[in-house]
C-alpha cells in the first residue's frame, strides 16, 4: 500500500510520485545533487537547511543507513526526492532502511519522478522554491501556492539556526582512516577553536587525526571570547543559507584578521571570510551539489576532483587587493579559494573533508596545520630562569 504524493514548483509544474518518508508537507528551494554515493551524508548535513534535495543517482536506498555516517544530530534538508528507493537494503554497516530513517526523522520525501526532467528544469530555470505534499487528497494548487509562498534563501540568516547553542569539545578521529597514527601527547596538540555554523562531523575527525583538540563555538560567540581560550588557530565552518545578514560573525572574522591567528574557512566559512575582507557574494543560478566538481589550483595548474554544496558564491570581481583567488571551478569559472595576501588566513569555496567523497583537497588542512606550527614556531619563548636563581628561591621560601 503505497501513499500518494506531488512535488509542485513555484512555476506551476508538479511532479506525481510517492511518499517513502514521513506523513505532511514541506517546503523549501529544491536544488539536485549529482553524487553517486553519500545519501545519509547529505540528509544530516546542515548545509542543507531549507532546501529538497534531489539526488540524480537513479537508484537510491541500497545500502540502508548506520549511526556512524551521519553528520549532525539530525536530518537538516527539508525534503528528498529520489527517481527508484530500493526494494531492499544491503550492507554490513546498514542498522535500518532508508524510509525508516526518514520517517524517523520526519523528512517528507518523494519517490518515482523524472529526476532527468526535474534537473534540466533546475538548469534552464534556476532553483526553484518548492513543495513536496503527501496523502491521498492532494490539492496540487495548495502546493503550488506553498512553493510559492517560500521567501528563498536570500537574505536568509540560517548559521545561527543550526548552530550549536553550546560550546564543547571535540577530540574523536576518522572512523575509517587511511592508515594507523601514533597517539599525540595532549601537551603537544595544536588548539582550534572551530565555529559552527553548521559544521560536519568529518570536519572535526580530520582536524582530531591532524593532532588538534578542537573546541566548538556558536556562530554567535564574540571574538574577544574567542581571543580568551588562546587558539592556535581558528576555523570557520561550512553552513546554511545567504552569508551577508551574519553580521555578528562577519564583524568577528574582521577582529582575528587583526591578529596573527591563522584562519581556515570553508564553504560558508570561506564567503564570511571574503565579506570579512571587504569583497562581496552573490546567489548562484542553481549553485553546486555533488562530489565531482573539478577545481584548478591557480598557481600550480594542478585540477582536483571536489565534493561541493553551495548556492552563494564570493564575487571574484569585488576581491580587494588584499585577497587573492586561489582556486576557480573548471565547471563555470566561479570563485572557488581565496587567500590573505597579508595575513595566515585562506578559504575554500567546496568541502575538502566530504565523506564519503574524494580526498584530492584534504592538503587544504595540512596547511592549515603548517600555517599554525609556523606561528608557533615565531613566538618568543619565555627565557627560562638560571638553576641558581630557582634554588634560591626555593631556599628563601622554604619553611624554617
Amino acid at each position: 500500500m503505497t501513499t500518494p504524493a506531488v512535488l509542485a514548483l513555484e512555476d506551476g509544474t508538479v511532479f506525481r510520485g510517492i511518499s517513502i518518508g514521513a506523513k505532511g508537507n514541506t517546503t523549501g528551494e529544491v536544488v539536485f545533487n549529482t553524487a553517486i554515493t553519500g545519501y545519509q551524508e547529505i540528509l544530516t548535513d546542515p548545509s542543507y537547511c531549507r532546501q529538497i534535495v534531489t539526488l540524480t543517482y537513479p537508484h537510491i536506498g541500497n545500502t540502508g543507513t548506520n549511526p556512524e555516517d551521519v553528520e549532525a544530530q539530525q536530518v537538516y534538508a527539508a525534503g528528498l526526492v529520489i527517481r527508484d528507493l530500493t526494494l531492499v537494503h544491503s550492507s554490513w554497516r546498514a542498522a535500518e532502511s532508508l524510509p525508516t530513517f526518514l520517517q524517523r526523522g520526519k523528512i517528507v520525501a518523494i519517490a518515482e519522478i523524472d529526476t532527468r526532467k526535474l534537473t534540466r528544469l533546475l538548469r534552464e530555470k534556476g532553483a526553484q522554491s518548492g513543495c513536496i505534499m503527501t496523502g491521498d487528497n492532494i490539492d496540487e494548487g495548495a502546493a503550488v501556492k506553498a512553493a510559492r509562498q517560500f521567501p528563498g534563501l536570500k537574505g536568509m540568516d540560517l548559521a545561527k539556526v543550526v548552530s550549536t547553542k553550546r560550546q564543547y569539545q571535540w577530540n574523536a578521529g576518522s572512523i575509517w582512516r587511511d592508515r594507523p597514527k601514533g597517539p599525540v601527547r595532549s601537551i603537544s596538540r595544536l588548539h582550534v577553536v572551530a565555529y559552527d555554523f553548521g559544521i560536519k562531523r568529518n570536519i572535526l575527525r580530520l582536524l582530531a587525526d591532524y593532532g588538534c583538540r578542537m573546541t566548538v563555538v556558536p556562530a554567535t560567540t564574540t571574538a574577544d571570547h574567542v581571543l580568551t581560550l588562546a587558539p592556535d588557530g581558528i576555523f570557520l565552518s561550512n553552513g546554511p543559507g545567504d552569508p551577508e545578514p551574519c553580521e555578528y560573525a562577519i564583524k568577528a572574522i574582521q577582529r582575528f584578521l587583526d591578529t596573527d591567528i591563522p584562519v581556515f574557512g570553508i564553504c560558508l566559512g570561506h564567503q564570511l571570510l571574503g565579506l570579512a575582507s571587504g569583497a562581496r557574494t552573490l546567489k548562484m543560478k542553481f549553485g553546486h551539489h555533488g562530489a565531482n566538481h573539478p577545481v584548478i589550483d591557480l598557481a600550480t595548474g594542478r585540477v582536483a576532483i571536489s565534493s561541493q554544496n553551495h548556492g552563494f558564491a564570493v564575487d571574484e570581481a569585488t576581491l580587494p587587493p588584499q585577497l587573492k583567488a586561489t582556486h576557480r571551478s573548471l565547471f563555470d569559472g566561479s570563485l572557488q579559494g581565496v587567500a590573505r595576501t597579508d595575513r595566515a588566513a585562506f578559504g575554500f569555496q567546496g568541502h575538502p573533508e566530504a565523506s564519503p567523497g574524494p580526498h584530492d583537497l584534504k592538503g587544504l588542512f595540512e596547511h592549515f596545520m603548517f600555517l599554525m606550527v609556523k606561528r608557533l614556531q615565531s613566538l618568543p619563548r619565555p627565557r627560562p630562569e638560571s638553576q641558581a636563581k630557582r634554588v634560591a628561591a626555593q631556599t628563601r621560601d622554604a619553611p624554617a
